[in-house]
């Protein structure tokens, strides 16, 4: 009886002497189409009917993503010294694969880590302030500040400032 109780515990210890206290690197989790459902995650809103890229999130402990009505909005959530929360992942829509500035797609999602930016240019968000373009292909993004203006930057080269100094909009503006 002593023997098989060692042997539990020998079972025991083996197993345990193969955790090696690090924890196990999960995927991340992948995109999901846009759908009508997803509203903005500042403002609520349904994020279909603005133009432009939009972004998700997924935060540990989330089953669902976060939704970002534009790309702007969602670099601002990850670059804020508020935001706490442990960041799994974030997508952006491919505006190299989009139909039109006005129709970012639904499904053509990239990670925002891999993505090239274009910041600066005369592109505005869904909700009216100045977007940062991501695409997938550096080529698209040279392409698309060549013709609206701004600097092709990956995301580590996004300033904080970029992302969350106030926007003046232009007087009569409904934005």
């Amino acid at each position: 009886m002593i023997n098989i109780k060692i042997g539990f515990v020998l079972i025991a210890a083996l197993m345990l002497a193969g955790c090696s206290g690090e924890a196990a690197v999960q995927p991340a989790p992948a995109p999901i189409a846009l759908t009508e459902e997803a509203a903005g995650h500042y403002c609520q809103m349904v994020i279909l009917e603005h133009e432009g890229p939009k972004a998700q999130m997924y935060l540990a402990g989330m089953q669902s993503p976060l939704w970002f009505s534009q790309v702007r909005d969602g670099l601002a959530y990850i670059k804020s010294k508020e935001q706490t929360a442990e960041i799994l992942v974030m997508y952006v829509n491919d505006m190299g694969e989009a139909k039109s500035w006005s129709e970012p797609g639904q499904d053509n999602w990239i990670r925002a880590d891999e993505a090239f930016y274009v910041v600066g240019s005369d592109a505005l968000g869904g909700m009216g302030a100045p977007e940062m373009a991501p695409f997938s292909s550096q080529e698209k993004a040279t392409t698309f500040a060549r013709a609206r203006g701004g600097e092709v930057k990956l995301l580590s080269e996004i300033s904080v400032e970029a992302v969350l100094a106030p926007i003046e909009y232009e007087e009569g503006s409904n934005q």
